[in-house]
């Protein structure tokens, strides 16, 4: 049976250089609101993720050919803990350089990457996902956006929900159906729909917290160019499924809470409290060994490795971690103290918007069904 290894992480030489450099570009940029610096990696500032390309701090691992640095999985991990540690706004271009520059890379022809990657590496170009699509829940093999052949070209209709940053973003890598009469994880295909193109509408979707982090977007008749298919016609599931693997083993996934934290701790350090020392020692020790398994997908990634199931296993206890955080902090703290405003402020906006966490990257059950695959228990 396979388990979670951890191992000592070989930080690179660069990495104490690298991070000084980063916590300098935050500190220029000044974010001040703490709500706004909890569960940043959705908070969008165009002008921020413009500031990192020009410091060659996105598509940190990509080849130069394409607007990259060509630094290493390790380099890219120290400076994107430091931006979430700090609550920098970088959901603008998050998913891009996460994700959807890596996938171009991999399986976009010539045009699609000239277009794309170089202009995410610069902080110019935002990406989003079209995968959930109404009354399909967690199904994702339910697909009924369909694309069909015209010509050299494509015809797109249907609709895609909960896209994290449509409205912010210049192109969507789209999950669509291409075999008319297909059913479920076969017949389908990715599509690159750039975001201007005729016949696309984004309409918000505003959470209780009053933010707008999700869209609903709808296609029209939207025609695309016969270079807009990404990889194989009819393996986009199998194309879909090995994307959705990269974004569940980062720092994000147990450090969204991390402001709150750290407003824990400086509230412990004035009102000195036995439970309130356990609780942030508690915290603290959960945080050190999430990053550890964090780290240590990131370098086994470094080795060309595939390590799907610890990123998924990283993914379930961060979530568990970042969701505990807020109740927890509710639990032990006296919030009628008028020197408290700030870390109450945190906790209920986290206290809102923490259930959505586990539901980013695949919902909890099926993130356990993935492991317990992984693990040979199913």
């Amino acid at each position: 049976m396979q388990t979670f290894v951890t191992e000592a992480v070989d930080w690179p030489d660069t990495a104490p250089a690298l991070r000084e450099r980063v916590r300098a570009l935050v500190a220029e940029h000044g974010e001040r609101d703490q709500v706004r610096r909890a569960n940043s990696w959705t908070k969008p500032d165009p002008q921020f993720s413009r500031k990192l390309g020009k410091a060659g701090l996105l598509g940190m691992t990509w080849p130069k050919e394409y607007g990259g640095h060509e630094r290493s999985q390790l380099e890219r991990y120290v400076a994107i803990e430091e931006l979430l540690a700090a609550g920098a706004p970088v959901g603008a271009h998050w998913i891009a350089d996460r994700q959807s520059g890596p996938l171009l890379l991999r399986l976009g022809n010539e045009e699609l990457k000239r277009r794309w990657v170089p202009a995410i590496a610069r902080g110019e170009a935002f990406a989003c996902i079209g995968l959930s699509e109404p009354g399909s829940g967690s199904d994702l093999a339910s697909v009924r956006t369909a694309a069909r052949r015209d010509g050299d070209g494509w015809v797109l209709d249907g609709q895609k929900v909960w896209t994290t940053g449509a409205h912010v973003s210049h192109f969507m890598i789209a999950l669509v159906r291409t075999e008319a009469g297909s059913e479920r994880q076969k017949g389908l295909s990715q599509l690159v729909v750039p975001m201007d193109t005729p016949g696309v509408t984004v309409k918000p979707i505003v959470d209780l917290t009053g933010a707008h982090e999700f869209n609903e977007v709808f296609f029209d008749q939207v025609r695309l160019p016969g270079s807009a298919l990404l990889g194989t016609e009819g393996e986009g599931w199998k194309q879909a499924t090995a994307e959705l693997s990269l974004e569940r083993s980062g720092p994000e996934r147990y450090l969204s809470s991390m402001v709150l934290f750290l407003e824990l701790v400086r509230h412990a350090s004035v009102h000195r409290n036995p439970e309130l020392d356990m609780l942030v020692g508690r915290l603290a020790a959960e945080a050190w060994t999430l990053r550890l398994m964090s780290a240590s997908v990131a370098a086994k990634l470094a080795r060309g490795e595939d390590p799907a199931l610890e990123a998924t296993m990283v993914k379930d206890l961060g979530n568990s971690y970042e969701q505990a955080i807020p109740q927890l902090v509710q639990a032990a703290v006296d919030f009628g103290s008028p020197d408290n405003e700030v870390l109450r402020a945190v906790c209920f906006y986290l206290l809102q918007v923490s259930p959505s966490f586990s539901l980013r990257g695949g919902t909890r059950e099926i993130v356990k069904g993935i492991i317990a695959r992984g693990l040979g228990l199913r």
